[in-house]
């Protein structure tokens, strides 16, 4: 199957109670089916440098911030590919670009031990992010379970539901298990709309219904936040 490479959207994030999303999922019934992903368990590994610039800066709200990580949508396997990820947000639309490989290879390459073969117009821009970066490191590993929605006549307009996100300093591959510490409270879920145009009025009138407002959120900062920062000891 071939993989979308390149996103321009509007990402609007919620943080809902899960007897919030049975009732969202009931409205949703009638125009939205699950998407080619369906449920799955979502790996990451975020690169960051020793002293965590960049989601420090994110944390800062600026106008324009970026973010590196390797993720893929199941368990990885030795020679399975993984996508390398980079993501910018400006004037609250997102821009993602992405490359397809093996994890070991987009390890070696993000970490400066080889180059990218062959090359590409989104691997030089990784390229220059990484120079201007310098000595990235992974820097986190940060898994969830993903429901994902798209509509049924407009295939620009995309919800998902994240759940039981945990985050990790070690074990960092992503063809390892899934464990490590909660980001959300016990009974929360993350609730993204993922749209390149506007909202539907039903999906409108259901976030008004049961008083649900965008939230800033970020699953990485609030790891960085709630762990990281204060020096938490992490478990092997």
């Amino acid at each position: 199957m071939a993989y979308q490479a390149v996103f321009k959207r509007y990402e609007i994030k919620y943080l809902i109670t899960r007897e919030q999303k049975s009732r969202i999922l009931q409205a949703m019934e009638p125009c939205m089916e699950g998407d080619e992903y369906g449920k799955t368990v979502i790996r990451n590994i975020y690169y960051d440098t020793d002293t965590y610039r960049l989601i420090r800066r994110s944390i800062e709200k600026p106008a324009y911030k970026e973010k590196l990580r390797i993720r893929s949508y199941k368990k990885a396997e030795p020679g399975s590919s993984v996508y390398v990820e980079l993501k910018k947000k400006y004037d609250s639309v997102v821009y993602k670009r992405r490359l397809s490989m093996p994890e070991q290879k987009a390890m070696d390459w993000l970490e400066g031990r080889t180059e990218c073969e062959p090359q590409s117009q989104i691997s030089k821009e990784i390229d220059y992010f990484k120079d201007y970066y310098e000595n990235l490191r992974p820097a986190l590993f940060l898994s969830y379970e993903r429901e994902a929605y798209c509509a049924r006549e407009d295939v620009g307009f995309r919800v998902t539901f994240d759940d039981h996100i945990l985050c990790r300093q070690t074990k960092m591959s992503l063809e390892e298990d899934v464990f490590g510490d909660p980001v959300l409270e016990e009974g929360k879920v993350l609730m993204e709309i993922k749209t390149s145009g506007g909202i539907p009025l039903w999906m409108t009138q259901i976030l008004s219904k049961e008083k649900i407002y965008k939230t800033p959120f970020s699953k990485y900062g609030t790891a960085y936040q709630k762990y990281i920062r204060y020096k938490k000891k992490w478990d092997e």
